[in-house]
């Protein structure tokens, strides 16, 4: 049986209760469903900042009454210290995902983004230390390597971080360590490797590069990629990073050795390797995708060039194995999105029509009074 198998029989047996911060989002929304199938007592909570409504009703939508009776909702902000508190109250475990996670966005706004990432985190820890909570389960980012050239990436070496967004991961990182030397907070920082999957937001200008190129791509549009498409990425599909949060949260503290790991696949695809595979998976689900196209734009600032991880750190530690590589999550991801697509087509398609036969009617009505006129 493997580790993950073992941690899922051990909660079902013994069932304890956690607190999902960012519970709306799309990494937030995943634990939260998986949690509550696994009988996990659930407190979500959220602001809807970049979580949305839509997502957390999705999550609930197949859930079984019992299972819904475990979870409780909390629409607040983590950086009211007030908010952190009750929610965090009797808890046994934090998993925190709450962020603002773009390195654009932190670019143009990096007040909001330290506000959020930074300020938040540390509510968190304080309301987690006064609540006795056993563990807290951060969100870290692979944006922490910075301009660290080796590879794979390894969690001893980091570089120095070429965005905001990447400075708050990793002082978030430092405040952690503080806090268990200080506080006694007990914490496990996860590394996150370009995630991606269902509910994945591909709208709005912050959007990750795999949910706007599959909405892109089945629509047959063209997909903008920054620079020459040789930078490459450790894409992790949103199942491993839910088999991370788990066993980062369950696994007994003397079998961990360190404090921080990576969550990824541990292969590198290129973007234009990424382009290629979606096309391909388009193609199965919609006609028109061969349409899409790759349009070339300027490398944008803070991006690093290339991202791959070693997770012989989280095997060793926590028993984590991916259960999807690339391509079966990409598989996953497009079936996923493919009738939403098709739905928003055929939506746009009737309303054009019926704009077209209204445009018509009042043709022929025009037509009709000049010649009685």
């Amino acid at each position: 049986m493997s580790r993950i198998d073992e941690i899922r029989e051990r909660l079902r047996a013994e069932p304890r209760r956690f607190v999902v911060t960012g519970a709306a989002g799309f990494i937030g929304s995943h634990l939260t469903e998986q949690l509550l199938r696994l009988g996990q007592g659930v407190v979500g909570l959220d602001n809807f900042a970049t979580g949305t409504r839509e997502n957390l009703a999705e999550t609930l939508s197949d859930l079984s009454a019992p299972e819904l009776a475990r979870f409780r909702f909390i629409e607040g902000d983590i950086r009211s210290a007030d908010t952190c508190a009750g929610a965090v109250k009797d808890a046994d475990v934090v998993l925190h995902q709450a962020a603002l996670a773009s390195v654009p966005r932190s670019m143009k706004d990096p007040r909001s983004t330290h506000s959020a990432n930074v300020d938040g985190f540390v509510n968190v820890l304080l309301a987690a230390h006064a609540a006795g909570v056993r563990r807290v389960v951060y969100a870290s980012s692979s944006s922490v390597y910075g301009d660290e050239t080796a590879q794979p990436k390894t969690e001893a070496r980091i570089g120095r971080p070429l965005s905001p967004y990447a400075a708050t991961k990793l002082i978030d990182e430092i405040y952690a360590g503080t806090f268990r030397r200080t506080h006694g907070v007990a914490s496990v920082g996860l590394r996150y490797f370009n995630v991606f999957g269902p509910r994945q937001d591909p709208a709005g200008p912050y959007a990750a590069v795999i949910p706007r190129w599959v909405e892109n791509v089945l629509k047959g549009a063209p997909c903008v990629v920054f620079g020459d498409g040789s930078a490459s990425r450790d894409f992790c599909f949103i199942n491993n990073v839910v088999q991370a949060n788990l066993l980062a949260a369950c696994t007994p503290e003397q079998e961990m050795v360190h404090e921080v790991f990576n969550v990824a696949c541990g292969a590198r695809t290129t973007l234009l390797e990424l382009f290629a595979a979606i096309r391909a998976g388009a193609m199965r689900h919609q006609p028109g995708a061969e349409r899409a196209t790759l349009q070339f734009a300027s490398e944008r600032a803070g991006d690093i060039p290339h991202s791959f991880a070693s997770i012989d750190r989280a095997r060793e530690d926590l028993g984590y194995e991916p259960s999807h590589d690339v391509a079966r999550g990409m598989n996953e991801t497009i079936a996923w999105y493919a009738p939403r697509v098709a739905r928003a087509l055929r939506s746009n398609t009737d309303a054009n029509a019926h704009l077209d036969a209204n445009l018509g009617a009042n043709i022929d009505n025009v037509s009709l009074e000049a010649r009685s006129s």
